[in-house]
């Protein structure tokens, strides 16, 4: 299982979220408002308010979810984290239902 993190302008967050669950490229993503978020942008500190997306898949849909959030995200260069869940890291019936969910496919 993976766990993919990303960050999104607080308006699009949740229109994300339900697209990769709709495709089912995620099995869950929790939306969390009120990040944040300070960095650097082309040579500037840059300060935005954001959502974090904690995006659930499988190991064989990291690279789907990654792509279509790409596609989706209004940001040139979107945040897209992948965390491995390694075998007995989880409630089995959880991962279990992931595995199932992405698989429908």
């Amino acid at each position: 299982m993976r766990l993919v993190v990303s960050t999104a302008p607080k308006d699009k967050a949740l229109e994300l979220a339900r697209a990769v669950v709709e495709e089912r490229l995620a099995a869950c993503v929790n939306v969390l408002p009120g990040a944040r978020s300070v960095y650097v942008w082309e040579g500037k500190i840059c300060e935005d308010e954001e959502s974090v997306l904690l995006m659930k898949t499988t190991d064989a849909g990291v690279a789907l979810l990654a792509s279509r959030v790409k596609e989706l995200h209004p940001y040139d260069v979107p945040e897209i984290v992948s965390l491995e869940i390694r075998d007995g890291e989880g409630n089995r019936a959880y991962l279990d239902w992931i595995d199932q969910v992405v698989a429908r496919r």
